[in-house]
């Protein structure tokens, strides 16, 4: 998978499936749906019209089936029928799922899909979670050949003509953020320390034309970052906060997205066990989110100010390391006890938002962060859990979770009753629950909340993508479709447009609505 090319065209032209083999998916009324002369380009002479029509009457999804058509060359496969309410129309993860098990082998390989426009971008994201790219395998870095997979959709339904240029190259940016994100996730600690992770993030500034602002070291303690430096001072490598910044001319508002970026995590001194530290280097999940999505947003075309906030560390033991009941002065000048320093990324993350709120001037801030184990038993391990001050945020969260395919469900947010749990007799909080069984992932949000303050007139989203950031052992570079599309507002982009949930405030703006125009934030609310 490493070396695989994935290219997204209008017409992926013909080949015998011997030659190119192909793999075709959707629902299976799509399916039916579909034109003979659609898809016979890619599978004569081998496979007849009366094959495929056999093949479609036997497929059975429950909630998935495949068929193959000729040998290991050439597959058709069935998404499910129907999906819940909590969802993708898409059924991108059932879409990632069959790539990965059907598509036949080969140095040169087709995806046909077949679905509704409105489940393209979706769908597209779940096709590149299917191609990791970071490898250490000795026998893959002896191959130099690159393998392609060329991806072509058949729209079905309304709007079911051929995807335009526009729309493809979108598609191949979002891909891109997702692989780009999930190899940062997979890359070990010796490889993706604080140091190299500023280097990915100095890539992406290069690519688009824009000098990251990086506070690292000492110079964190001396500003102020209280919780960045406390988290990542015993680690070799020095913790940092960094900035990306896209301001176009005529913005009407500014947007931060806050990652944490905890490279690895051993809990600290208060130290995880065996079982619980491996696969603690996906802790940056959140920061790789981020960077993915800021990098394929600001490529699409962004009409407002966005900052993409990386707040790094190495959650380290050492002589250095922070020790429980240490108090630590953040950046919103509020102090923390220190009860448990294996509840860093609240740490950090509240830095981030505070320097957001102060230095960026931000209006709408979103923290993203791999937080809190209990989001699996929240929330799943396919829906992310989101908490926000704004109840058209959090729907909105959840509408673009189902057009994205990146899915997400709602926290509790009730501060009044919750945040009582990090009472400290000596300092303004402590940062790790009394009760750990009262709504832990949400008493972890509003940590993050309280630094900004419960009052803060913005719009403040938090989402916690512990558990989806991977499935198995490899990542899946969760959150960038989601930022995408929920951001989509925004974008030059037709196609972000289409999938983000708030689109309706720009129509009713153009309609003279004035309940949209009474505020700068309304237009993306």
């Amino acid at each position: 998978m490493a070396n695989v090319v994935l290219e997204f065209k209008a017409s992926a032209g013909d080949s015998e499936p011997q030659n190119r083999p192909v793999l075709i998916v959707g629902q299976l009324n799509n399916l039916a749906q579909t034109n003979w002369t659609q898809v016979k380009g890619k599978l004569q002479p081998a496979v007849s019209e009366k094959v495929w029509q056999a093949a479609l009457t036997a497929l059975n999804p429950n909630p998935t089936d495949s068929c193959p058509l000729y040998l290991s060359h050439a597959a058709v496969a069935a998404l499910p029928s129907r999906v819940s309410r909590h969802n993708s129309p898409s059924s991108a993860h059932f879409l990632s799922r069959l790539v990965r098990t059907c598509l036949p082998g080969g140095t040169s390989r087709c995806i046909l899909v077949v679905c509704e426009r409105s489940d393209v971008f979706a769908s597209a994201c779940a096709i590149a979670r299917a191609f990791p790219i970071f490898s250490r395998r000795s026998a893959s870095s002896r191959r130099t050949e690159k393998k392609e997979v060329t991806v072509e959709f058949i729209t079905v339904g309304q709007d079911n003509g051929p995807l335009d240029l526009t729309i493809l190259q979108c598609l191949a940016n979002a891909a891109d953020g997702v692989r780009l994100a999930a190899r940062i996730v997979d890359t070990p600690c010796n490889e993706m320390n604080t140091d190299h992770f500023l280097e990915e993030i100095k890539a992406v500034g290069t690519e688009l034309g824009i000098s990251p602002v990086i506070i690292q070291g000492e110079e964190l303690k001396q500003k102020g970052f209280g919780g960045i430096y406390g988290v990542g001072k015993a680690a070799v490598n020095p913790p940092a906060l960094a900035v990306l910044s896209h301001k176009p001319d005529g913005a009407t508002q500014t947007i931060a997205w806050v990652g944490k970026g905890i490279v690895y995590d051993t809990g600290g001194l208060s130290i995880k066990g065996k079982t619980n530290m491996p696969g603690m280097k996906r802790d940056c999940g959140g920061a790789a989110a981020i960077l993915g999505a800021f990098k394929a947003t600001v490529k699409q075309g962004f009409k407002d100010n966005l900052h993409a906030v990386f707040c790094l560390a190495e959650n380290a033991v050492g002589p250095a390391a922070t020790r429980p009941d240490d108090i630590h002065t953040l950046y919103s000048g509020k102090t923390v006890e220190i009860n448990n320093t294996d509840a860093e990324g609240r740490l950090v993350l509240s830095d981030g938002v505070v320097y957001a709120s102060k230095d960026l001037s931000a209006d709408i801030i979103l923290d993203m962060a791999t937080l809190t184990g209990a989001q699996g038993i929240s929330t799943g391990k396919y829906h992310c859990a989101v908490m926000t001050n704004s109840e058209q945020w959090e729907m909105a969260c959840v509408s673009a979770g189902r057009s994205s395919g990146d899915l997400a469900h709602p926290l509790v947010y009730c501060p009044e009753l919750h945040f009582s749990e990090f009472t400290s007799a000596v300092a303004d909080m402590k940062n790790s629950v009394a009760d750990r069984e009262n709504a832990t992932s949400s008493c972890a949000g509003l940590f993050i909340g309280s630094h900004l303050g419960f009052d803060w007139p913005g719009v403040w989203v938090h989402v916690d993508i512990a558990s989806p950031v991977h499935a198995g052992e490899r990542a899946t570079g969760f959150g960038v479709a989601l930022l995408m599309a929920l951001f989509g507002q925004a974008s030059d982009d037709p196609m972000l447009n289409q999938v983000s949930p708030l689109g309706a405030a720009r129509m009713n703006a153009a309609s003279g609505d004035p309940m949209a125009r009474d505020s700068k934030r309304r237009r993306l609310v």
